[in-house]
């Protein structure tokens, strides 16, 4: 039986793609920091089985993956969900929030890499899939500390395809658009495309198993748009985002 270790899983998309594997009959190692969600998620199904973890604290990353490793024997996939957002502290530079964000979401996710590196290129197979955000994509109004954790791991993503590709390890990069979540319900603005958790666990199962490509992004009513803001000359993209996000000056 194949396994997968999901990070962020307590709920949203982590959550939503636990359940999509353990249905699918795989092995699944969910970690979270709440640990009372991650029981009952874990009691529902038999594939299931609860690693409470902080991602923040490193050696606790490379502790729990030692207990996965015991429990499951062996691991295929890594999925790295783990993300916090607070749009009302995004409206100004506030430090300590972009130092809580980054640490969170970029830095969390690199601890949980650093704890199975050693792990995968001994194996010299598996896959590491990290999620980031199309926030990611170019910089947008009110997103100082968000959107520069999910831009930095992409480019941190691309870099690993590379390294762990050396050693036949496939790294994919997860570009969800506006999911609803307790995350995205903080939103104080029409989320376009705006899809279920449910609907991107499906596309990012079928982009694990069936898929090769580096990006798994969706909906791609949405995911197509933002690409091609992307390759726009800088005055052109400002000008448009300016004039979709109503901006303002202050």
């Amino acid at each position: 039986m194949k396994s997968i270790w999901i990070t962020g899983a307590s709920s949203g998309i982590g959550k939503a793609l636990t359940l999509k594997f353990a249905n699918e009959g795989w092995q699944v190692a969910a970690s979270a920091r709440r640990e009372d969600l991650l029981n009952k998620i874990a009691e529902s199904n038999e594939n299931i089985s609860s690693f409470p973890l902080d991602v923040t604290d490193s050696e606790k990353c490379k502790n729990v993956f030692e207990q996965i490793k015991n429990k499951l024997k062996s691991i295929d996939i890594c999925f790295f969900s783990t993300g916090t957002w607070d749009p009302k502290k995004e409206k100004e530079i506030d430090i300590d929030q972009m130092k809580k964000v980054m640490n969170v979401n970029f830095f969390g996710t690199l601890n949980c890499i650093k704890a199975v590196e050693k792990y995968f290129r001994e194996k010299n197979t598996g896959h590491i899939s990290i999620v980031s955000s199309i926030a990611g994509y170019r910089g947008l109004p009110n997103s100082t500390g968000y959107g520069a954790s999910k831009a930095a791991l992409n480019n941190l993503a691309e870099s690993l395809y590379f390294d762990f590709g050396r050693n036949n390890v496939r790294v994919s990069l997860v570009s969800p658009g506006f999911i609803k979540t307790q995350m995205t319900d903080k939103n104080q603005f029409k989320m376009p495309f705006l899809k279920t958790a449910e609907y991107a666990a499906d596309k990012i199962y079928k982009g694990l198993i069936n898929g090769s490509s580096f990006e798994i992004d969706f909906p791609k009513e949405l995911t197509l748009i933002l690409k091609f803001l992307k390759i726009l000359p800088d005055s052109l993209y400002f000008k448009i985002i300016k004039k979709l996000t109503k901006y303002q000056k202050r």
